[in-house]
């Protein structure tokens, strides 16, 4: 049985550690393609992309695992069925369930190493891979800007015709437009002969210094009569200092990044401190909030019960003139307009940190989850295999993508939802996990009880037998 053993687990190993590098190398580059945008035409040296791609690689783990196991699962034990090594192993009294064993173990170890790599390999990751993208901008920040076309960068749209120096940070011809915060288009322009990036790795602030330039600006006048005249501003200057945020740069939000994302850089114990502060503060803001409107219904705590209910039983507005209850009415129509606003203000801040625990919580979750699913994916494509009896490239991959895509859809749904507070975190974690888990107790049931993936017999003999009824029979039959 060792050796028998050994030759299980060596095959499946061999067979599981191929199919996971092909797979992680086509995952490696549909990221090259999703950043080619910060990547190509910037003059990255090798070292700095292959830097990128190494920060990015841990956070393809939980993509290429899943189905390499479910694929290495299907292929070995169909290659094991088709050639009849199952047959001769059942001749020899070995069963498929025991036949399983080391493949078990091996699947038991790889669980502990991926769950050790989510908690830990992966946050260090996803925390070096944001940094790195800030530090190229501040190491290089000509990087933001493309020669001969014009580069978003904040509430800027920067072109130049000529970028010089070493790391291209003296440039020539510069147009840029300032974005205008009220949503009427560029109003302003600004036109230099020369300019110069300046950047300080320890400060988060890029200064773009221009040098013989122009000033232009559209001024609106008050009269809307006058517009049609298009007047505009115009200086000229010997030096300009435009202050640009850096984390603009790569089209990040260091809000997004310093709140919501923080998650996926957090292990289990940082997980749990962090949750443990978010849920106070959550419930101190509600606290909060319904004191404050508790406030501006100007109900006075300390007066009497027996006080509040002959006020309400007398008639205070008949003692008042008609001005004066339509001064009373608008004012109480102001404060429930007033209260309303700050709901709806109150409301969103709460709904965000609301989906801020969500998110930390899919974060805790998703590090049992990614582990788990190593098992759940061996125990649906082992037993599969061996009822198909097929291995190779072919009915093996048709069934692996099929499960795969059903499984990454489902998770992927169940935690949109969860972190909109659709339904608990927990569930939209595991929902994946709830739905192909019957799958994998039915294939193993039926695999080790040698019963095929469908019984056509038992659904075509019921038609055949209503069809034959109309059918006459021959006489002398």
């Amino acid at each position: 049985m060792k050796i028998l053993d050994k030759y299980i687990v060596k095959t499946f190993a061999t067979t599981f550690l191929t199919v996971f590098v092909i797979l992680f190398l086509i995952f490696i580059l549909q990221t090259v393609w999703l950043f080619i945008a910060e990547l190509a035409g910037k003059d990255l040296d090798i070292l700095l992309i292959l830097k990128f791609l190494l920060y990015k690689m841990p956070s393809l783990v939980p993509l290429a695992l899943p189905l390499s196991v479910l694929l290495s699962s299907i292929m070995t034990f169909g290659d094991f069925a088709e050639n009849y090594e199952f047959a001769a192993m059942k001749s020899s009294g070995i069963s498929l369930k025991r036949a399983l064993h080391s493949s078990t173990i091996f699947i038991l170890i790889l669980t502990i190493a991926t769950f050790y790599f989510a908690n830990n390999i992966i946050p260090f990751a996803e925390y070096k891979f944001v940094n790195f993208r800030k530090n190229i901008a501040q190491k290089k920040p000509a990087l933001a800007i493309v020669e001969g076309q014009f580069s978003t960068v904040g509430f800027y749209s920067i072109k130049v015709e000529k970028k010089k120096g070493e790391n291209g940070n003296f440039l020539e011809g510069v147009t840029i437009h300032k974005k205008s915060t009220i949503g009427e288009g560029n109003k302003t322009v600004i036109k230099a002969k020369t300019g110069e990036l300046v950047s300080n790795e320890n400060t988060n602030l890029l200064k773009l210094v221009l040098h013989d330039g122009n000033y232009y600006e559209d001024v609106i006048p008050k009269n809307y009569a006058d517009r049609n005249k298009y007047p505009f501003a115009k200086a000229n200057f010997k030096t300009d200092v435009i202050n640009i945020d850096l984390n603009k740069l790569n089209n990040v939000d260091i809000n997004d990044e310093s709140v919501t994302n923080t998650d996926n850089m957090l292990n289990i114990n940082q997980l749990i401190y962090t949750l443990d502060s978010l849920n106070k503060n959550y419930k101190k803001e509600i606290l909060s909030f319904s004191d404050n409107i508790y406030q501006r219904t100007g109900v006075n705590t300390t007066i009497k019960k027996n006080a509040i209910i002959n006020t309400i039983n007398s008639d205070v507005l008949q003692e008042l003139n008609k001005q004066q209850k339509i001064e009373i009415v608008n004012a109480a129509i102001n404060t429930i307009t007033s209260t309303n606003f700050s709901i709806d203000g109150s409301k969103m801040e709460i709904d965000f940190k609301k989906r801020i625990i969500n998110s930390h919580l899919i974060s805790l979750n998703d590090k049992f989850v990614i582990s788990f699913s190593c098992i759940l994916m061996f125990f649906i494509g082992a037993p599969l295999g061996a009822i198909i009896r097929k291995g190779g490239l072919g009915l093996p991959i048709v069934f692996a993508v099929l499960i795969f895509i059903i499984f990454h859809f489902i998770n992927t749904f169940g935690k949109k939802v969860a972190e909109e507070d659709g339904i608990h975190p927990f569930l939209g974690c595991w929902m994946s996990t709830m739905v192909l888990l019957p799958l994998a107790f039915l294939l193993t049931y039926r695999a080790t009880n040698d019963i095929g993936l469908f019984n056509l017999e038992n659904i075509l003999m019921p038609i055949q037998k209503f069809f034959l009824k109309f059918i006459p029979s021959k006489k002398g039959d």
